[in-house]
């Protein structure tokens, strides 16, 4: 018997369905079916509804119905439990899902006689040091990016960067984004930073809207510390994968590197960078 944890997006109703396709075969099979006690509630599913704790432990697979988004939000949840996550693409580009929606019991089958593979994938995690001592030192993990931006429209932000302890320049941006080889091709990507095969280990340092004649990416070491110190008037925060974690001021900063957690990501006959990422960004021949 298996335990199979579900997150969904909590807009689309194929969600919901694909959902309840996925409790009627684990029933028919001798599965457990957990989901997150707010999203059963939504679904009408709350008697399968667990606390977070009790959802992610001893979980074998958690499976998300959604987009990129969503599949970001499962990461958070049981990447560092070392859960395998089966992306079923709800969403619109699906650039990290495995399957699509009339795959799913053939991929659950195959998860559960063991035919997938594992694909790992780099997080990266960041660290508040307070000097105001008014936001608290919050650690956070991301599959995508870690972003420290402007707060206030219309200004930019001046971040003092150092690297493994030496002072490297001084940004003055709309924000500065901290990626993973998988976030290459997310914000650091419409940011003009490099694309990196996910197979890689790296972090890649990519300015926002930089007013200032240094305008590149830097490609760094998965290990390298980066120390993001906010040393203007003007107020930032901090996102993890889109998510809100802080508020900083004068001062604050932020530390990044490699986390020793990675994402499980289930994957079936091997993954394909280059045809996958030619068939997302629709780049036919011509």
């Amino acid at each position: 018997m298996g335990s199979i944890g579900i997150i969904l997006h909590p807009e689309r109703s194929l969600a919901g369905r694909l959902a309840q396709v996925t409790i009627d075969w684990a029933s028919a099979n001798g599965h457990e079916v957990r989901l997150v006690a707010s999203e059963a509630k939504r679904f009408g599913l709350g008697d399968l509804g667990y606390d977070d704790e009790a959802f992610v432990a001893g979980l074998d697979l958690a499976v998300c119905f959604g987009g990129d988004g969503t599949m970001l939000r499962t990461v958070s949840r049981v990447a560092s439990h070392g859960v395998p996550i089966l992306g079923v693409n709800v969403g619109q580009l699906g650039y990290l899902s495995a399957i699509e929606p009339a795959e799913l019991t053939d991929g659950l089958e195959r998860f559960f006689s063991g035919r997938y593979q594992i694909e790992e994938r780099m997080l990266a995690t960041a660290h508040v040091e307070s000097a105001s001592q008014r936001t608290e030192a919050v650690t956070a993990e991301a599959l995508n990016e870690i972003v420290l931006e402007k707060t206030p429209m219309g200004h930019t932000v001046r971040i003092a960067v150092s690297l493994d302890g030496e002072f490297f320049t001084t940004y003055a941006a709309d924000g500065l984004i901290v990626a993973t080889p998988t976030g290459s091709t997310a914000y650091s990507f419409s940011a003009r930073g490099p694309i990196v095969a996910p197979s890689h280990r790296a972090l890649i340092v990519t300015p926002v809207s930089p007013h200032m004649l240094f305008d590149r990416a830097l490609v760094l070491g998965p290990d390298t510390v980066i120390r993001m110190e906010l040393v203007g008037p003007r107020p930032g925060m901090l996102l993890a994968d889109g998510r809100m974690i802080a508020d900083l001021a004068e001062g604050d900063a932020v530390v990044c590197t490699g986390s020793p957690n990675v994402a499980h990501l289930v994957r079936f006959d091997g993954s394909d960078f280059h045809r996958v990422l030619k068939s997302k960004f629709g780049l036919n021949d011509r």
